[in-house]
């Protein structure tokens, strides 16, 4: 079973690569959304022979490729929570089915194009560790990286700023030997929906789940906001 993850986690990640590498050049240097994929397939431990191979097909060398393209799903889970759903697929009329399918069993409901996604904004976001840095000296490196924002979420300080200031927060990082968990583009909420019942909880982190584990799906954005004390109750 943890193999069969393994493989459908790397199909993903190559799929993410091949699509930038063909959209916007195989080099991650001019190309910030390869440099994303890159990024998240070595943070997943994709071989670098796996990644390279991805670029070269995207980038025109494969005619498997061309084959892909990314898609955009918008709808609502329980309690009026808005989906955005991003995938990577080969047959648009077999994914959009597969999605339509999932929204319904879950008591969600796919809406057309745009209906969601004016509450997200595409944004660059670092995650470091809030006990392995002092916050002024992380805000200070950030500032230099031209972020807009370090604010505490959790355990972890995040920072924000511009897709493209990406490449110049993480060089400032790595400048000031601030190590991070996690770096790239994400389609951060503007505003949240609360979700204050169990049931609720429930119904939309069972439909999240589903589509993440569908073969096409490459990621689920969602604007809930929900207590960790429901939280707890709802995954346990």
């Amino acid at each position: 079973m943890a193999d069969a993850r393994r493989g459908q986690l790397f199909s993903k990640l190559a799929r993410a690569i091949i699509v930038a590498a063909r959209e916007g050049g195989p080099d991650p240097d001019n190309n910030i959304s390869l440099a994303n994929a890159i990024e998240k397939a070595r943070e997943s431990s994709m071989p670098k022979d796996n990644i390279e191979r991805a670029i070269t097909r995207g980038s025109g060398a494969g005619t498997d490729g061309q084959a892909y393209e990314q898609i955009t799903y918008e709808g609502y889970a329980s309690g009026g929570v808005a989906l955005l759903v991003e995938a990577v697929t080969d047959n648009r009329n077999r994914t959009a089915a597969e999605v339509r399918h999932l929204f319904a069993k879950h008591a969600g409901s796919l809406g057309a194009s745009g209906a969601v996604a004016w509450l997200f904004e595409r944004r660059a976001v670092v995650l470091v560790d809030g006990d392995r840095v002092d916050e002024d000296r992380l805000t200070l490196a950030a500032a230099e990286g031209d972020a807009d924002d370090v604010e505490r979420e959790g355990s972890s300080f995040r920072v924000t700023g511009e897709p493209e200031a990406l490449p110049t927060v993480r060089a400032a990082l790595d400048a000031a030997g601030i190590p991070y968990e996690s770096a790239g583009l994400t389609m951060l909420p503007k505003t949240t929906v609360s979700i204050e019942d169990e049931a609720t909880a429930k119904k939309v982190l069972r439909l999240i789940d589903a589509l993440e584990g569908n073969d096409d799906v490459q990621d689920v954005y969602a604007n809930f906001d929900i207590p960790e004390g429901v939280l707890e109750a709802a995954v346990s």
